[in-house]
Parts: C-alpha cells; structure tokens; sequence
C-alpha cells in the first residue's frame, strides 16, 4: 500500500535508522485494515490476515536482517484509530547477538483512538553473549481504548548448555491516557536486567531464574478482582508471579503482571493463558493460534 514516510524524528537522528516500519490501522467495511503503510531497510510486515469473525486484522512483523546487532537501531510507528482492532506480532524470536561498541535499540510510538484495541503479543526475546539491547515504547491511550502486550526474555544458550552472559537489557513503557488536552502519565515500567559476572542463574539474580515473562494490560475494566482472577490462573503454571495495578487515569487503569521461570515454552503457555481470559471475557474470541510454525 503506498504511503508517504514521516520525516525521521528527533529521536532517532543520533544514530542511523536500520530498519523503519509505520502502520496506521482503521475501520472499514466493518473490519480493520491497514490504511497507511511504510517500511525501509530491515523491517516490514506480512500481508495481513484474520484469525476469526470478528473483524481484528493479524499483522506480522519481519526483520529481515535475522537479529539485532550492535549500533543497530529500528523505529516502529503503530497507530489504531478510532474502533479499530489490531494483533500485532512477529515472525519469529526477536534475537540479539553481541553489541562492541554500543547496544542494539528499538524505540517503538503507539497511539490508540476512542474505543481501539491493540494486542502486542511478539515471539520471546533472546539476549545472547554480551548483547546489550535497549527497548523503548511510548504508547499514548484514550481513556476507551484497549492495550495488552506479552513478552518474555531468554538468555541464549551455547551448543554445550552453558548460559550466555549478555551484558544488559533495558525495557521502558511510558503509557499516557489522552484526556481532552492533557496528556497524563499512567505508568512508567521501567525494567532493567543486569546478570552478575558470575553464575548467570544464581540467587539474588531474578530469584535464581532465568527467564522473564510481563504482561502488561490497560482498559477501563482493569481492576482488584481481574488481577485477582489473572494471579490465580497463573498458580496453574510452575512459575514466580507478582501483579500490581497502576493509579486511575481518566476511568481507566493499568494492569502489571511479572513472570519468572527457566522455561520460554512454561512463560508463553500462562501468557497465552492470561490473554486467552481476556480474549473471552471481554471480546467472545478463543486463544490465539498463529501457526508460525
């Protein structure tokens, strides 16, 4: 679909961009699709597709160059305009392999119209031997709007079982909820991973785990008993979990939920179970089967 690319921000003028990707999603015809779209260098996504009835438009992202690398920056632009749907996801295990020089990054603009609903639901990330990767998001909400995103975090391994130690990982959500002029903060996740020089795994380093997984949910229907009913549904699964809920922000609130295992299939298993709650409760989809693979 051709469309005019923005002029490159600011905020990415510091180093050169590696990959770009745009999307703006709409409604149309009853359903949601793509009505502007932009990609260069190694980013793009797949021709979009629809996993039920309900109208929500699956796209998938592609990095084309296979992994981050050190230096490498990606920038992605998502907007959900008024009453659209969008599952946004990835081909395939985001991986970063080792940065001399400096840390691999991907700064990521989210907005959400009046009533519009994005799941962010990619493929685990993979930190290898000393990567250093950075990941930042800024997502801008209407008070109606409906935002989930999943992710887990893997140390890669080496061919003999032995850990990789990547250097550092940073992930930083800044969430806003637009109320008329004023853009307020809701909540400012702020995660940064530091393994120690020693045992990658060992106590006093993520509780002796070494797997991450976060689910990150803001809607108006957010409240004490849905994290109560969440938690639950994770004491199913052989995993450390904590959730926490953020301050009222224009009648809606923000759901944070923290995983910890040594397993990526046990974290994508209660991630999927969380969203496949929400999916029921609060839209009558079924879970999510993206056949990747």
């Amino acid at each position: 679909m051709p469309a005019t690319p923005r002029p490159p921000s600011s905020a990415s003028a510091d180093r050169p961009v590696r990959g770009r990707l745009e999307l703006c999603v709409s409604v149309r015809g009853g359903r949601s699709v793509a009505s502007r779209q932009f990609h260069e260098g190694a980013l793009r996504v797949l021709r979009p597709h629809y996993l039920d009835q309900s109208g929500q438009v699956c796209y998938v992202m592609v990095n084309s160059g296979g992994a981050y690398l050190g230096a490498d920056l990606f920038v992605v632009d998502v907007e959900v305009e008024a009453g659209a749907d969008l599952l946004l996801t990835t081909q395939s295990a985001t991986k970063v392999y080792r940065t001399p020089g400096s840390f691999a990054e991907q700064r990521m603009h989210v907005r959400l119209g009046e009533g519009a609903r994005l799941e962010l639901l990619p493929d685990q990330l993979i930190a290898y031997r000393e990567a250093s990767y950075r990941q930042n998001s800024r997502i801008s909400l209407h008070p109606t709007s409906s935002l989930v995103m999943a992710e887990v975090v893997t140390p890669g391994w080496s061919p003999d079982g032995g850990v990789f130690r990547y250097e550092e990982l940073r992930l930083r959500n800044e969430i806003h909820v637009e109320t008329g002029e004023e853009s307020r903060l809701l909540a400012l996740d702020n995660l940064l991973i530091r393994p120690p020089l020693g045992d990658v795994t060992g106590l006093g380093f993520m509780e002796g785990f070494s797997h991450l997984g976060s689910l990150v949910v803001v809607d108006p229907r957010v409240d004490q008993q849905l994290a109560d009913e969440l938690y639950h549904v994770t004491r199913e699964h052989d995993a450390y979990t904590g959730v926490s809920l953020t301050n009222s922000v224009g009648g809606t609130t923000g759901l944070v939920l923290r995983s910890l295992s040594n397993s990526t299939d046990e974290l994508q298993n209660l991630l999927g179970s969380l969203t496949s709650v929400l999916r029921e409760r609060w839209y009558g989809q079924g879970s999510v089967n993206l056949r990747k693979y």
